[in-house]
């Protein structure tokens, strides 16, 4: 897909705020701190349309950004972070399962996973919970400059075993600050995109 444009339409906490129209969501989830609202930017060309911060744990909200006026990112809150309360925890929880069953728009969802670590159990159960449900999915392994490329092939492999992926899902290194694995990334997407 060819960006023209692309901007930041409504950021959502509860679902009767999600957009009313016929868009499809890219919808991307990972814990705190993975690089998702990195990664958005990257895809759509844009230095700061997703807030990039500094303290992980930050996104408590759904945000849904326009691309081209036909589809929407979608970025959900990061999980996992430690020093959230339980309660807070367990909402973001219910924030993400009601986007999920609810919306019903993702056309294709994006888990993200530090490439440069083992995937985690909250990884693993969100990984599980996209499996059970159905949804189409693939998975971004992100900060793929922070480690030399041997490591990256032992790791991408490590992830693969984790997760026990079927053969046929897709994993995406993606650096960022390098600016690469943005062609791939789209190529994944534009499939999902033409499939109905």
């Amino acid at each position: 897909m060819f960006v023209k444009n692309s901007k930041h339409e409504i950021t959502c906490v509860k679902t009767s705020q999600f957009p009313q129209n016929d868009f499809w969501d890219i919808t991307f989830v990972g814990k705190s701190n993975v690089g998702k609202s990195s990664t958005i930017n990257l895809l759509l060309a844009r230095k700061k349309l997703a807030y990039v911060g500094n303290t992980p744990g930050k996104t408590r909200v759904i945000n849904f950004y326009n691309v081209n006026d036909e589809l929407y990112f979608v970025d959900l809150p990061g999980y996992g972070f430690s020093s959230v309360s339980k309660n807070e925890s367990a909402s973001w929880g219910k924030m993400i399962e009601g986007y999920l069953l609810e919306r019903k728009k993702a056309k294709l969802i994006l888990l993200l996973i530090d490439i440069r670590h083992k995937p985690g159990k909250n990884d693993i159960m969100m990984h599980d919970w996209i499996k059970h449900y159905e949804f189409p999915y693939a998975i971004v392994a992100t900060k793929a400059d922070k480690i030399s490329a041997k490591e990256r092939e032992i790791n991408i492999k490590q992830i693969r075993e984790t997760l026990e992926l079927d053969d046929d899902i897709k994993i995406i290194p993606v650096s960022a600050s390098k600016k690469t694995g943005r062609d791939e990334l789209w190529e994944v997407i534009d499939k999902y995109l033409v499939t109905e």
